[in-house]
């Protein structure tokens, strides 16, 4: 007990005296992230509200694809990830691997699926009767995709919120694509399990609780918009 007490402490030392390292390996896992999950959703709320809308040959099976793709496990991402970006692979000459834009890529692939499939799910829960309504009005197919989009904006925003706690948790993929360079790939869950590994408890459990923090800090804003709702 007097080790992981010792731990916490030290821990928390290195968290409030604003540590150098710690806080620049917190700040690439926030950026890659967010950077991640911004385009997961420009992709997948539209390609989640066509699909949740439209009627189209193929519908019941795309959407089963991307409900498997929801657990699609990110060492598999890596892997595959890693054979198109190596230098063999055809994006090779690139020079995408060990670098932090091999890992957005992979969070990118990890989050899409499940905005996608929770934009699905959200946009059909919308009342039927808010389409044709909207057209009788006179609104055009844009502004009423708005209207639509606009009824289920709160479980939009799970979505990303959603996309976002896939990928600023995995360590598979940005391990195997991104290297885990010190000061320029390695991220607050790679970081976590190396530290871990090399005996580093306090260190690990510094960026532990940075994380546990972003994760409360992410739920607590959500709540706090479905309270103005």
């Amino acid at each position: 007990m007097e080790y992981i007490f010792a731990g916490i402490w030290k821990a928390f030392g290195l968290i409030f005296s604003l540590d150098r390292e710690v806080f620049d390996i917190t700040w690439l896992s926030l950026k890659v992230s967010a950077m991640a999950t911004i385009l997961a959703s420009l992709t997948g709320i539209p390609a989640g509200f066509i699909i949740g809308t439209e009627d189209f040959i193929g519908k019941r099976v795309l959407i089963t694809l991307f409900n498997t793709l929801m657990a699609f496990p990110t060492v598999v991402v890596g892997l595959l990830l890693y054979s198109l970006i190596s230098r063999q692979g055809p994006l090779g000459p690139l020079g995408l691997l060990f670098t932090p834009w091999a890992m957005l890529i992979g969070q990118f692939i990890l989050a899409t699926p499940i905005i996608v499939a929770l934009t699905i799910s959200a946009t059909q829960g919308i009342d039927p009767r808010v389409r044709p309504t909207s057209l009788s009005m006179g609104a055009n197919s844009f502004q009423t995709a708005g209207t639509m989009l606009s009824e289920a904006r709160f479980a939009l925003i799970s979505a990303v919120i959603a996309g976002f706690g896939r990928v600023i948790t995995e360590v598979g993929c940005a391990l195997m694509v991104g290297g885990n360079i010190r000061g320029y790939t390695r991220t607050m869950t790679t970081a976590i399990a190396l530290e871990t590994a090399k005996g580093e408890f306090s260190f690990a459990l510094a960026l532990g609780f940075i994380l546990l923090m972003v994760a409360f800090l992410v739920n607590i804003f959500f709540h706090w918009l479905q309270g103005r709702r």
